[in-house]
């Protein structure tokens, strides 16, 4: 079977003119990635998550705010896009193909999805372009369902994880690192049960071995039975929310690591792209493309 990558229409709502969101990047992966053949038997389309679903990760009444395009116009500030229809079924959507993605990941070892890594979608509210927690809406639903007993979310956004540590806070079993520029945004870190926070203009030898130093004793003594992977693309030094400096192949090196690391311990690893904001949607997208790659080749080479 070719790697399992999930999808839906829904992960690109439109946008008011002249929005900062790169939004159009997430139909330009998609056509990136049939080109480059890793799509040629089609994707695995999800279902939208249901409210039950994501009120395992959120608060019920946030969840029915954003379902019924409700939220107070300060939480709407704080996410930074309009919660309109078609915003929230592409938080639903996220939220559903991350699940699905982990589900296929656990069946095949590697698995996943073009959208996701809303990491800073907290219990209580949304923020920074995100929704809903899809990451950590999924951990739930793997423990709750009993197909998983713990996770380790690696996520190296940029930008520090601090929904996903707010969501995940109360179950030890789900752990949070997180390896992101310090002075970058978020100002106020919600503390993720390991955070490395670097300085600015990180480039790629130095952040390898900040990954290398903790990455693979994290594996040893947490042995996760999922690893999620935030692949977000803005440590890119040409990221204009970033404050890292890494090249395109420091991002291969980086999601070629993690891959190794897990699946070398037989752990199954799901991956979601994560931010990266950049005016070339093209340049942008082949980045977010790396992860997937790097997943394809190691599934090839261990099939």
């Amino acid at each position: 079977m070719p790697l399992p990558i999930v999808s839906h229409p829904a992960y690109q709502a439109a946008l008011p003119d002249g929005h900062r969101f790169p939004m159009r990047k997430y139909g330009r992966l998609a056509e990136i990635l049939h080109g480059k053949g890793l799509a040629s038997h089609g994707f695995i389309v999800p279902d939208e998550a249901g409210a039950d679903l994501i009120a395992l990760a959120h608060h019920p009444v946030y969840v029915d705010q954003v379902c019924t395009c409700s939220v107070p116009r300060e939480i709407e500030r704080r996410i930074g896009l309009p919660v309109d229809e078609g915003v929230v079924r592409r938080a639903r959507a996220s939220a559903g193909g991350t699940l699905l993605a982990s589900k296929l990941a656990l069946q095949h070892g590697l698995a996943g999805s073009t959208a996701g890594g809303s990491h800073h979608g907290q219990r209580e509210t949304g923020a920074g372009f995100c929704v809903f927690n899809d990451v950590a809406i999924a951990a739930k639903a793997l423990k709750h369902e009993g197909r998983i007993h713990r996770a380790l979310v690696v996520d190296l956004d940029v930008h520090q994880g601090d929904g996903t540590a707010d969501c995940l806070r109360d179950d030890a079993d789900l752990f949070t690192f997180s390896v992101h520029a310090e002075k970058n945004y978020p100002v106020r870190k919600i503390p993720s049960d390991l955070d490395i926070g670097l300085p600015d203009g990180v480039q790629d030898d130095a952040y390898l071995d900040v990954l290398r130093a903790h990455l693979p004793r994290l594996l040893d003594a947490l042995a996760p039975d999922l690893v999620f992977l935030n692949a977000g693309v803005d440590p890119h030094r040409d990221d204009k929310l970033g404050r890292l400096a890494l090249s395109d192949e420091g991002l291969r090196r980086r999601d070629s690591l993690v891959i190794e690391e897990t699946r070398t311990r037989g752990i199954p690893l799901v991956a979601v792209i994560g931010g990266g904001y950049s005016a070339d949607i093209d340049a942008l997208a082949h980045r977010h493309a790396i992860v997937f790659e790097a997943m394809a080749t190691w599934h090839e080479a261990s099939a």
